[in-house]
């Protein structure tokens, strides 16, 4: 019955498609492990290769070979998240990457029109004994996927700069970058594909050295511009031929990163915040340990995350686990960097 409650809305979203407000919501479920323990505050940090999604420009921190896996179980099981990401650091402190997300739903039943007897639309739609798996064996099952490919490029620049009136020059990082992105999405006889861009900077500065307390660590801003000018999706085998719209979002992201010397750690505080329908705002904490155990936590929208990573060699093990009003939601992942 989940399944096919969960199937009629999706249908409603995809094909009735009213005004395309939604179009794009899959790509909102968002990518990697990490940066949805932090619940989504994560623009301003930005330090994997789930970066492209959050903030392209972060992948510039990648100075080597950062290669990321994601498996997500979404709505109690009914619909499966999958994510990889590639990036490649470059001479003059520049990062390519690529990344694949995938949202699947498999077997979805089908039943054909001309063999209810007896009931209509509305009555299945209005009263839950007419509900279709009552019917009996389905007719068809399919599988409804949606892709997210991006192809992305950062770069980042240093600067000592001269206060004047102080003694010593204030260190600047500023992060830029941007993704090209290819949509394609696909359920029962239908699809439709569109293309889009990203741009995106980070800009970070040292505490301790604006300040002069040695103690203070560093603070990060970070913009990302997504879908500029709105990204359409066009369904070609539609006889209408219809387009959908996913609308212009800004995030707009801040991140505190306090080392605490005294335990050999680190304290990450994080906060983003959302523009596209209404203001949403993320809101993330991080505990670091000697670079190889990781715990977090994460608040948005009346949901909460959390999560934790261990390092191990070159390999970094990822989950998180997330409330959601559609069902709790796990997420496991393995990051490689070298």
């Amino acid at each position: 019955m989940k399944k096919i409650l969960f199937s009629v809305l999706l249908l409603s979203l995809m094909i009735n498609l009213r005004a395309g407000r939604y179009a794009g919501d899959f790509m909102q479920i968002g990518s990697g492990v990490k940066a949805l323990g932090l619940g989504g505050a994560f623009s301003a940090i930005a330090d994997d290769g789930s970066a492209i999604y959050w903030n392209a420009a972060g992948i510039s921190q990648i100075r080597g070979t950062d290669i990321n896996l994601m498996r997500a179980f979404l709505y109690d099981g009914l619909a499966y998240y999958d994510n990889f990401s590639f990036c490649q650091g470059l001479p003059n402190e520049v990062t390519i990457g690529f990344n694949w997300t995938r949202l699947t739903i498999e077997e979805i039943p089908v039943f054909s029109e001309e063999n209810i007897v007896g009931t209509n639309v509305d009555q299945r739609a209005n009263d839950l004994d007419w509900i279709l798996y009552e019917a009996g064996i389905p007719d068809d099952k399919f599988n409804s996927t949606d892709d997210l490919f991006q192809f992305a490029f950062a770069k980042h620049l240093h600067y000592q700069f001269n206060m004047g009136w102080l003694f010593y020059e204030l260190p600047l990082d500023f992060y830029f970058g941007g993704n090209v992105k290819y949509i394609k999405r696909n359920i029962y006889d239908f699809f439709g594909t569109g293309t889009g861009f990203d741009l995106s900077f980070i800009a970070a500065t040292d505490m301790s050295v604006l300040f002069d307390v040695d103690w203070l660590g560093k603070v990060r801003m970070g913009m990302n511009f997504q879908d500029i000018g709105g990204t359409v999706i066009s369904w070609e085998d539609l006889e209408s031929k219809h387009k959908d719209k996913i609308l212009f979002n800004t995030k707009l992201g801040f991140a505190l990163i306090q080392p605490l010397n005294f335990l050999d750690s680190e304290l990450i505080l994080s906060t983003d915040s959302d523009f596209v329908y209404e203001t949403v705002n993320h809101y993330g904490i991080e505990f670091l340990y000697k670079d190889f155990l990781g715990v977090r936590g994460g608040y948005y929208s009346e949901n909460i995350s959390a999560g934790m990573s261990l390092k191990i060699y070159d390999f970094m093990l990822d989950y998180a686990f997330l409330t959601n009003v559609l069902g709790n939601t796990n997420r496991v992942g393995l990051r490689v960097n070298f």
